[in-house]
């Protein structure tokens, strides 16, 4: 039997392909088909299942294409309900594949039809649980993305809770736990970097598994400190239960669309939001005038649906040359499926056109620390986690994730200083700010890891568990 993990960091989801014996089961697939088509040929295998855990909302699921692919059936658990055909299964229930099997094993708390899938090998051993968002390494999924009238974010929490002590606890310790999402992912509060452990281990160290929780202490610690989940996360779980997604194959062929200097300008005319997706020094030395920076070597996808509020929205892209392909993929992941082209040759081909290019200043953390004796405005866009456990002295603070909510606490006659961790995010917040006509902003050079390092006065360090940027 084979057990692969395919994670995808951008996103930090895990899919997994499992084969026994000439079959093959995909659980949690993205969105592109090609990775499972490709395993399932190079071990000349029939996927047989799509398992979906839940529906999911921080990424739009593959299990359409892949079973219009395969012949495939897809699979969920008790009390789902979607717009095309699926196996509904029974709590309890066995799908075989090859010779080995999964046990359905439905735990509600995360959505109602959360459920998990145990896998059990050849010789007939309790080997694996692919859990969801239902339990992740060092944490458990948050109870707030599927609130129906009848229940609150207390009442699904306990649901997990008694799930949790049901299903999973009394599993065998020796089983690997297999997540769908690791540290980065805005499902959790608090996960591991690591992608995979024992029960055995998680039972010990996991605060959700401990033997002395009550069910009363458990729903105040998951819900404590819980931020609003981003604003894409109920449009993507809506689009995985729809049957009238755009195919994958055609998001791709129609994003990734060389456009010359005139088509490009005509897309852009017509209300494409230019997505500039360069490194942030790059894009700061010279940009088109309104476009977002949103770096594809960053948190791009999570950071693209946390900000761009129509999920309908037509996109244009500024990428590095060769990287349209991995950009129009990125962003279908999460239901961002208007794509119309990007601009050939590159942000080079508009400069070397004599247009008008707009800049963002930037300075070092030394200059910054000049500065600062001085008296300057200060903008800290880090998360409010980040900001809680050390900042800058008397500085503002706007998330980054939630800037279109604090617009009016930014004064146009200012200068600002705006910084966040390490460089990334601060360069996206002066971009958006600047094409909402906001001009006096600089941008801090290496963010807080930078101004960490000078004499800057800063509030002594509280440990935090959200001290992870994407």
């Amino acid at each position: 039997m084979r057990v692969e993990q395919i994670y995808t960091k951008c996103l930090a989801e895990a899919a997994y392909y499992i084969e026994s014996n000439g079959e093959a089961v995909v659980i949690d697939p993205l969105r592109e088909t090609a990775p499972y088509l490709e395993r399932s040929k190079q071990g000349n295998a029939k996927i047989k299942y799509v398992l979906e855990t839940h529906f999911h909302a921080d990424f739009v699921s593959g299990h359409l294409d892949l079973a219009k692919k395969t012949g495939a059936q897809i699979v969920f658990g008790p009390t789902a309900t979607a717009a095309f055909d699926f196996k509904s299964a029974r709590d309890g229930e066995f799908l075989t594949f090859g010779n080995a099997k999964i046990k359905v094993l439905h735990t509600p708390g995360h959505t109602m039809e959360s459920t998990c899938f145990l896998l059990i090998d050849e010789q007939g051993n309790e080997t694996a649980l692919f859990t969801g968002d239902t339990l992740f390494i060092g944490d458990v999924g948050r109870p707030d993305l599927a609130l129906k009238s009848n229940l609150s974010k207390e009442d699904l929490a306990g649901l997990l809770f008694d799930s949790l002590r049901t299903k999973i606890v009394p599993l065998d310790d020796r089983i690997t736990i297999y997540p769908a999402h690791g540290a980065g992912s805005a499902c959790g509060k608090n996960m591991s970097k690591e992608t995979f452990d024992t029960l055995g281990n998680q039972k010990l160290t996991n605060y959700a598994l401990r033997q002395d929780i009550s069910k009363d202490a458990f729903i105040k610690e998951l819900l404590e400190g819980m931020l609003p989940a981003p604003q894409y996360f109920p449009k993507n779980a809506l689009m995985n239960k729809s049957a009238n997604n755009k195919p994958f194959d055609t998001i791709l062929a129609d994003g990734v669309r060389p456009l010359n200097l005139k088509e490009f300008q005509v897309v852009v005319d017509s209300g494409a939001l230019i997505l500039d997706v360069r490194h942030q020094n790059d894009f700061c030395k010279g940009f088109i005038p309104n476009a977002w920076f949103i770096g594809i070597d960053g948190g791009f996808a999570p950071w693209v649906g946390n900000l761009v509020s129509d999920i309908n929205q037509k996109i244009v892209l500024v990428c590095p040359e060769g990287r349209a392909d991995e950009v129009v993929k990125r962003l279908a992941r999460v239901g961002y499926d208007n794509t119309v082209g990007f601009l050939q040759g590159g942000f080079s081909t508009w400069k070397e056109a004599g247009l008008t290019v707009d800049t963002i200043a930037q300075e070092s953390a030394e200059d910054f620390e000049k500065a600062f004796v001085d008296g300057i405005d200060v903008l800290d866009v880090r998360k409010p986690g980040e900001y809680s456990a050390e900042h800058v002295e008397d500085v503002n603070h706007i998330p980054l994730d939630y800037v279109f909510n604090h617009l009016d606490k930014v004064d146009s006659n200012k200068t600002y200083h705006v910084h966040c961790a390490g460089g990334y995010r601060s360069v996206i917040f002066i971009s958006i700010l600047k094409a909402k006509g906001f001009t006096n902003l600089i941008d801090v050079v290496g963010g807080y890891g930078a101004i960490k390092r000078t004499n800057v006065p800063k509030t002594d360090f509280v440990c935090s568990s959200q001290i992870k940027e994407r």
